[in-house]
């Protein structure tokens, strides 16, 4: 996206960022009530409103530095949905079918920007098509990004609840104990570049497939 200043990318970042990370946080909800669990229903949280899901850190500071910073990695999150563990049928299996929840959400939410850019060259209005497909691409991007990210299985991200599921009960209560410092080994990994390191090709190898579903020609 060369060519554009600060303000320009804010505003086509802005809305494909607020919607990876709420919806993202909607789908754990969701499936979690499909498997017992009404927690995140009762306290308003599968509501799309964006306000309900902000963390004034995770989704608005971070994520706003990095664009305008124009680093080239974008991420961030949003306050985590509750989840009460006893209510679901199946704990363990249901636990790892519900973190797997919010990167399945972005996956979809990846390839519908696609599309929208794929739509962007057919609108009657210019002016409105090269913002349009801009925001397609970065959809693609922010959601290839959150899905591989919250893939890792370091606590508390969603691929550690999906390792956990599958450890015997001994070795889950162990590995779950990681996850205070969970936080601060991602903050590290940022500093360093290793974050980058790690998520770089499997990010480069799904933005390529889902970019060909934006090609026109």
């Amino acid at each position: 996206m060369t060519g554009l200043n600060p303000l320009q990318t804010f505003s086509i970042w802005a809305l494909p960022v607020l919607f990876a990370i709420t919806l993202h946080e909607v789908a754990h909800g969701w499936v979690a009530k499909q498997l017992g669990d009404p927690t995140a229903q009762r306290l308003g949280r599968l509501s799309l409103n964006p306000i309900k899901h902000i963390d004034p850190v995770g989704t608005i500071l971070i994520p706003g530095i990095l664009i305008l910073l124009q680093t080239g990695f974008i991420f961030g999150w949003a306050k985590p949905v509750p989840i009460t563990w006893s209510n679901l049928r199946n704990p363990r299996r249901d636990m790892a079918l519900v973190a797997l929840a919010g990167p399945g959400a972005n996956l979809l939410m990846a390839i519908l920007w696609a599309l929208i850019a794929r739509s962007a060259p057919y609108w009657p209005s210019t002016w409105l098509a090269r913002p349009l497909f801009y925001m397609g691409m970065a959809g693609i991007t922010i959601n290839i990004v959150l899905m591989v990210l919250n893939l890792l299985p370091l606590p508390p991200l969603d691929g550690s609840r999906v390792v956990a599921g599958l450890l015997p009960g001994r070795l889950a209560w162990g590995y779950s104990r990681i996850e205070p410092y969970g936080l601060w080994i991602l903050l590290i990994l940022v500093a360093t570049g290793g974050l980058e390191w790690i998520l770089g090709p499997p990010v480069m190898i799904l933005q390529r497939l889902v970019f060909t579903l934006s090609r026109t020609g």
